[in-house]
Formats: structure tokens, C-alpha cells, sequence
């Protein structure tokens, strides 16, 4: 049996508020919930597990929305791939598929490595200033 958390009991399990739950359905990173007759939403343990990879993703990795959007997007994408593997006989259509299961988490690592990529030009430039900033320092104590 199916255990349903209303909207308030996500949001709190998660630390989001109802307002970005709703959006974050809106925009496409939810699968919308069934809802109730009366119609309220009824959230599944799955979404309260997306929304928790979501929430690491963009605490984490720092993703914007729209990167968000493109991760979860890579990982529908390799969730189905890997699937279709699963339930693929034939040899060089399992191999083929398994070359484009590797091309999507080719994909998501680039993702990863461009953020990292930022985040090291960052804290270089940083650096450069508490550089700056100890040299001001040292200036000013031998005056």
C-alpha cells in the first residue's frame, strides 16, 4: 500500500516551501501528483526522493534551475536507456545501447565539470585578492 503526504508534509520533510513545490512542478523537474477527490495533491515517497536529489544537485553542485532542469533531464534519459538494456536480447542492439547509456553520463559529467570548472576560476580570482589583501597588510605594518 501506498503511503500519500499532503503538500505541507513535503514541504517540510525537504525544507522547501509549498510555493516552490508547485513550481518546481510547473517547470517540469516533478511529475505532477495524483490528487485527492477533493483535490488536493498526494506525494509518493518517489517524489519526496526526487525532490531530495534535486535539493543535493543544487545545494552541491550549485545548479541554476535550468541546469537542474538538464540534469534530471540526463537522468529520465538514463534511467530509460538503462531499461531498455535490461529488456534488449539482441547483442549489437544491447552493446548500441549501452554506448549511448555511457554517451548520457558522458554528458551529466561535463555538466558536473563545467560547474567545477567555474568554481575553480572563482576561487582563483579569490585567491588573488587575499594575495592582495596580505600584501596591503604587510605594507602597512612595516610603515
Amino acid at each position: 500500500m501506498n503511503i500519500f503526504y499532503k503538500i505541507e508534509d513535503v514541504a517540510k520533510m525537504v525544507g522547501l516551501t509549498k510555493r516552490t513545490l508547485r513550481y518546481y512542478e510547473e517547470i517540469g523537474l516533478m511529475t505532477p501528483p495524483d490528487r485527492s477527490e477533493g483535490g488536493f495533491r498526494l506525494y509518493t515517497e518517489a517524489h519526496v526522493e526526487r525532490l531530495k536529489k534535486l535539493i543535493n544537485a543544487r545545494d552541491v553542485l550549485g545548479f541554476s534551475l535550468q541546469e537542474l532542469q538538464q540534469y534530471v533531464s540526463m537522468s529520465e534519459e538514463f534511467i530509460n536507456q538503462r531499461d531498455e538494456i535490461k529488456q534488449t536480447e539482441d547483442r549489437e542492439l544491447r552493446l548500441q545501447k549501452i554506448n549511448e547509456l555511457e554517451q548520457t553520463v558522458d554528458r551529466q559529467l561535463e555538466l558536473i565539470d563545467l560547474k567545477l570548472e567555474k568554481m575553480k576560476n572563482m576561487r582563483s580570482e579569490i585567491h588573488l585578492l587575499k594575495g592582495k589583501i596580505t600584501e596591503a597588510k604587510s605594507k602597512y605594518k612595516q610603515e
